[in-house]
């Protein structure tokens, strides 16, 4: 009688870059803000205040919607943005956006009633944690050694640029 065993072959585990896992974050958050958005339109009496002219307490005017465009818009900047900027200006952007998203996605729990209470929790719940991932990885940002100035060096920084 013969026993075949498989042995599992490990699986590569690649370093993922810092860039795609903030647009990845930036992307998944788009995603959820969205749909929020959207599933916000099924609570009763909010597509009637729109037909009305109305969005939370506010006229709907170009005003108002440009404002809620650039909400939208910025993070959607951000997925691109996060693959495309150069490292220092990636990192203090993404430090810097994701930071003024934190209290913008909690008051979108303002005027709610204990009746939506899990829907806010559970939305800005995920958002705020996107985003608090989005800063871990801008601060945590891996860093390269200098190469010292001076006559020692000159030799090896002209090999790296070869």
């Amino acid at each position: 009688m013969t026993i075949r065993t498989n042995t599992p072959s490990l699986l590569d585990n690649p370093r993922v870059p810092v860039q795609a896992k903030l647009a990845a974050a930036w992307t998944s958050f788009m995603f959820l803000y969205i749909y929020v958005d959207f599933f916000n339109l099924y609570k009763p009496g909010v597509v009637d205040g729109i037909l009305n002219g109305l969005v939370w307490r506010f006229d709907v005017s170009p005003t108002l919607l440009t404002i809620m465009l650039a909400s939208v818009a910025i993070p959607a900047l951000m997925v691109m943005l996060s693959m495309t900027l150069p490292a220092r200006v990636n990192r203090a952007t993404n430090l810097i956006v994701a930071s003024l998203y934190i209290p913008y996605s909690v008051f979108n729990a303002a005027g709610a009633t204990w009746e939506w209470a899990f829907f806010y929790g559970l939305s800005i719940g995920i958002e705020v944690l996107l985003l608090a991932f989005i800063l871990r990885s801008a601060w945590t940002w891996p860093r390269t050694p200098a190469v010292p100035a001076g006559p020692a060096t000159t030799d090896l920084r002209q090999d790296l640029r070869q």
